[in-house]
């Protein structure tokens, strides 16, 4: 009998800690949770409101047979390269077997959303496994099927997010293992990789000098052929991008190479009308005075004119600029833009506690990097890479924990590490103090 029950033991943890099982609970959770908000939703969901306003307004346009074209709800404003192809096009697939804005279109695309968030564990646990163990992988694996991030986005919001964190955390899972890979192909591999990230956001783009470079510097001092597979990977991941330039370049006679809107972008953040971190109504997909410009100017001059203003500001108000971006720091690690106590006592029960969940989270994130960092871990760089880089851009133009999420992943195995190093600090000081008064009582009983 006592061999069948540890038998049964050992099933379950198995089960429980097979990130395949995890992963298919993450998935399960929330089609359950969609389809809970679906039947209980009060009114009709406006267009365009769950598909991510510009981008699916793009990808409706494709749909359509417009082309690549008109971002902008309330106007058709022509071609654009507001963003890079992948999911817009993917999008667009979608509107075209089930209906462009259908009921049928939104539910598969929120089930493909929650598919790319319930994928990601399998990097989670890769990662976390590789850089810390099985119990860590475990543990970060499931914080990811309950993370609220995890389980808000895929079900509320058509955009890239899902699937850019899917594909960061698969880069980062790849930067670490390219550390044994001695084969030019694993290298061309590798950067066709990233131009697949990078066409999915480019936001991505910002740490792939960092973890390359990293790469590049292990395989300087193991004495390998380091020159070969850099060209091997930028020649791949250069060769993966260029259709994409190409099509801007004769579109717009101009080189743009991933995006174009990076000059509404920093002014949106950047401008006399900011109050602490964004003048978001004067996006033109929401005030009409700054869409009628848009289509007037064309995207182009538009954008240009935005980043000129937008740096100008910048220049003359050098303490504006630096206070929006303390704020934007703060929002990007804490989740509040106001100040903690009027956020505190404007805020609901929930928001509350997602407050307080999300300064845990990043508090235990940096304590897990310095954790790493404290016991020398080989792989410790790339982690604080990612966390010191990746959100820079949005500290200069604008945040939002939207942003934030395709680094989460690397953030939930550090955490997890963070909350397992700390118990284990306070495991070993009261093993330690138990020993320490141990004796003592004993001499005092003879």
């Amino acid at each position: 009998m006592r061999s069948n029950l540890e038998s049964m033991r050992t099933a379950f943890k198995q089960l429980f800690g097979s990130p395949v099982f995890i992963a298919g609970v993450a998935f399960s959770v929330r089609v359950l949770l969609m389809f809970y908000y679906s039947l209980n939703r009060l009114v009709e969901v406006r267009i365009n409101t769950p598909y991510g306003y510009e981008l699916g307004r793009v990808a409706r346009a494709i749909a359509a047979g417009q082309g690549f074209s008109s971002p902008l709800r309330l106007f058709d404003t022509g071609p654009t390269a507001w963003f890079t192809p992948i999911y817009p096009y993917l999008v667009a697939g979608i509107f075209k077997i089930w209906g462009i804005y259908s009921y049928p279109s939104h539910i598969i695309i929120e089930m493909l959303n929650s598919a790319f968030v319930a994928l990601t564990i399998i990097p989670i646990y890769s990662i976390a496994r590789r850089s810390f163990g099985h119990s860590v992988a475990v543990a970060a694996s499931w914080i990811w099927v309950f993370f609220p991030a995890a389980m808000f986005f895929p079900i509320t919001w058509v955009w890239d997010t899902t699937l850019a964190a899917l594909f960061l955390a698969l880069l980062f899972w790849a930067t670490l293992a390219m550390r044994e890979m001695q084969t030019a192909a694993a290298w061309a591999g590798y950067g066709a990789l990233w131009a697949i990230g990078v066409l999915i956001n480019p936001s991505i783009l910002s740490v792939f000098p960092f973890l390359l470079g990293w790469l590049l510097w292990h395989s300087y001092n193991a004495q390998a052929p380091w020159a070969k597979f850099a060209a091997c990977t930028l020649l791949v991941f250069t060769i993966g991008l260029v259709p994409w330039t190409v099509r801007n370049y004769r579109v717009f006679g101009k080189f743009i190479v991933l995006r174009s809107n990076f000059g509404l972008e920093l002014w949106v953040g950047n401008n006399p009308s900011v109050p602490d971190t964004a003048a978001s109504w004067l996006h033109p997909n929401d005030n009409v005075e700054e869409g009628e410009k848009y289509k007037r100017m064309g995207e182009i001059a538009y954008m240009a004119e935005k980043e000129k203003e937008a740096i100008l500001f910048m220049r003359t108000h050098p303490a504006d600029t630096a206070y929006f971006m303390f704020r934007r720091f703060v929002n990007n690690w804490l989740g509040f833009t106001d100040s903690p106590i009027d956020s505190w006592s404007s805020s609901r029960y929930y928001v509350k506690i997602l407050t307080v969940m999300n300064c845990l989270f990043s508090l235990f994130t940096l304590l897990g990097a310095l954790f790493a960092h404290r016991e020398k871990h080989r792989e410790a760089l790339p982690y604080a890479m990612v966390l010191l880089v990746f959100p820079v851009i949005f500290y200069v133009t604008h945040t939002s924990l939207r942003y934030r999420f395709p680094m989460d992943p690397i953030m939930v195995v550090l955490a997890a590490y963070g909350v397992a190093s700390t118990i284990s600090l306070f495991r070993t000081r009261f093993t330690r103090e138990r020993e320490s008064v141990t004796p003592i009582a004993s001499v005092s009983a003879l």
